[in-house]
């Protein structure tokens, strides 16, 4: 079998689920990395990859979904509840910059009071206060739940977020999906179909999106796979206007479910088969956010690309742990082998000629916003200041 699938990769050719089962059971590690890297050459040099510093702002931590896997949350009427005002949300953006942040991701909750024209009042104040930053505004998932309760379809929803200027509406709250897994975790998510309708106005609207993926819960091979299956799918379906695949590791401190965080081992096996079996992404991530510089092996596991956080409080409260020494992290790239280029935003839909744009900044003007706060700040940045329920 082992044969026949390296035959078929080489051929430039997709393998089958059954395949991706028999290679994740049988496979070593050492195959799987070997592999990996021969879809992964066919969109990117093999000694270069890419990184930008970004940081994924929390504008409230309101949520009715009630996953069990997630420490951030607090229900309406929660004492350490809370909702940021703009001023507040610009004062956070000003700590990304501050470090060299040049793109900007947003996050929240299913927040009951938070229609979608108050996500696109927010979105559309921050376009004009820092018209030199990307950002990344709200998830799908949050999109789903926010056109629900303003009673909007999704191609109504993804229409004003359009006309706000926002540009990227990012594939988190994805996790697994899978319909078992999200009846036993997160019931209040709704549907994996209802999911890619979603995604799919958001594409049709000229908005871009990506895949992200979660493991390490309780899941099974089968639930994983009808993860990839489906996104592979979707991504078919679309043309391949998916910007890019992340996958990170599920952190436990805090949270319902409990249970322990996988093994390196594991993640950069399935970062590799991810990298094998979603053969129409451009780009595939790893995720130093969880995995801090162990997520640099994954550039030789299918990955390409990678991202410097500066903050993210959601992993931060279920035990991640972000170092501003980036420094240390982009040495660890060039250990694996891997020669870092500063980029641009992703272009909202990627190809084999069209991958990514360099910035021109070198190592040393990337991390110099960083290095100059090194000597007056250590650790990571306050989490949350002067919150409003």
């Amino acid at each position: 079998m082992l044969a026949q699938i390296d035959h078929r990769l080489s051929d430039g050719r997709r393998i089958s689920r059954a395949q991706a089962a028999w290679l994740w059971e049988h496979a070593s590690g050492q195959d799987l990395r070997r592999l990996s890297q021969i879809v992964r050459d066919r969109f990117h040099q093999p000694d270069e990859a890419s990184y930008l510093i970004m940081g994924i702002i929390n504008y409230t931590n309101v949520c009715v979904a009630r996953c069990d896997y997630c420490s951030f949350y607090r229900l309406p009427g929660h004492a350490e509840g809370y909702l940021l005002s703009p001023e507040q949300v610009f004062r956070r953006i000003d700590q990304v910059v501050a470090l060299g942040g040049t793109l900007v991701g947003f996050n929240g909750g299913f927040h009951p009071k938070l229609r979608i024209t108050d996500y696109a009042k927010l979105f559309e104040q921050i376009h004009v206060r820092y018209p030199q930053l990307a950002f990344k505004e709200m998830t799908v998932a949050e999109f789903v739940y926010a056109c629900k309760v303003s009673r909007l379809s999704f191609a109504e929803g993804a229409r004003i977020m359009a006309g706000a200027g926002t540009q990227w509406l990012t594939g988190g709250g994805a996790e697994v999906m899978d319909e078992r897994f999200r009846k036993r975790h997160s019931p209040g998510k709704g549907s994996v179909e209802r999911y890619y309708e979603a995604q799919q106005a958001i594409l049709e609207a000229g908005m871009g999106s990506t895949a992200t993926m979660v493991v390490g819960f309780d899941e099974t091979l089968d639930e994983r796979l009808n993860h990839l299956e489906r996104l592979r799918t979707f991504q078919d379906q679309v043309g391949g206007a998916l910007a890019s695949f992340l996958c990170w590791t599920y952190k436990a401190y805090g949270t319902e479910l409990g249970g322990d965080e996988i093994t390196t081992d594991e993640y950069l096996r399935w970062l590799a088969l991810s990298r094998i079996y979603l053969d129409n992404f451009v780009h595939i991530r790893a995720s130093v956010l969880t995995k801090n510089e162990d997520a640099l092996l994954g550039l030789a596991y299918g990955a390409n690309d990678f991202d410097l956080p500066t903050e993210d409080e959601v992993t931060q409260k279920a035990g991640a742990t972000i170092s501003h020494d980036f420094a240390r992290i982009l040495d660890a790239a060039a250990s694996a082998g891997y020669r870092a280029v500063h980029r641009e935003a992703f272009p909202l839909r990627p190809t084999v000629g069209n991958t990514y744009t360099p910035s021109g900044l070198t190592r040393q003007q990337a991390l110099a916003p960083s290095a100059q706060l090194a000597s007056a700040r250590s650790g990571s940045l306050p989490l949350v200041d002067n919150l409003r329920a």
